[in-house]
């Protein structure tokens, strides 16, 4: 970690943790760690995007990792806030699944996403704290939170569900198909909404073929 005047820090106030001045930091190292990739980014060019000194930067976050620790975790909390708003007249679950799964694919083939996964599979292995955070906070998170609309659909009689966690992942990865891996190595272009639209539809037929009732809708 970079050394720092000491008692500088100490002179600067603790801050709450959804202070502006601490949001202000993670969107100047959102700039950079993207432009600069983790390896690459510097506090300094940190402070610089966030128009703060690197004594203030190291009042809220001890290290380089703990920083961009923060950042996956603010990034998954927002993606997850996005995509379980759910319009309470949607009365059927192939109309529920069908939104969650266009919410869900336009936020993973957006390009700010695609160099976060990549940045987090790199520096997994050096860092395995911030490859079960995003971890954590994406997948499981995501996947938890669709469980618990599955179950809440099987108790209506709209779906025949023995493992919760496991559908939902299930639907997940049929939203996905290929398209994500593809972007991740760098094949094929970002789809476009119509190319999306087709693949969530596929993915509702197929999860609703196997875990659809009559009452499916």
């Amino acid at each position: 970690m970079t050394m720092i005047d000491t008692e500088t820090v100490a002179e600067a106030p603790r801050a709450e943790p959804e202070s502006t001045k601490r949001r202000d930091i993670i969107d100047g190292a959102r700039k950079v760690f993207f432009e600069k990739g983790f390896d690459g980014a510097s506090m300094d060019e940190v402070a610089r995007a966030a128009g703060v000194s690197k004594a203030t930067i190291y009042v809220y976050f001890g290290s380089k990792e703990e920083l961009f620790e923060a950042l996956v975790l603010n990034d998954r909390a927002r993606s997850a806030e996005h995509l379980f708003v759910v319009d309470p007249s949607i009365g059927d679950v192939a109309s529920l699944l069908h939104r969650i799964g266009i919410s869900f694919m336009t936020m993973m083939v957006q390009p700010d996403h695609i160099r976060l996964v990549r940045m987090v599979i790199a520096i997994a292995e050096k860092f395995p704290r911030v490859g079960h955070a995003f971890f954590d906070a994406g997948p499981c998170h995501g996947g938890q939170r669709l469980a618990s609309l599955l179950r809440q659909q099987a108790d209506l009689g709209r779906l025949r569900i023995d493992d919760d966690l496991a559908a939902a992942y299930e639907f997940f990865n049929l939203c996905q198909s290929n398209s994500v891996k593809g972007l991740l190595f760098g094949v094929g272009e970002q789809p476009s909404p119509a190319q999306i639209e087709e693949t969530v539809e596929r993915a509702v037929r197929v999860f609703l073929a196997y875990y659809g009732t009559a009452r499916a809708g």
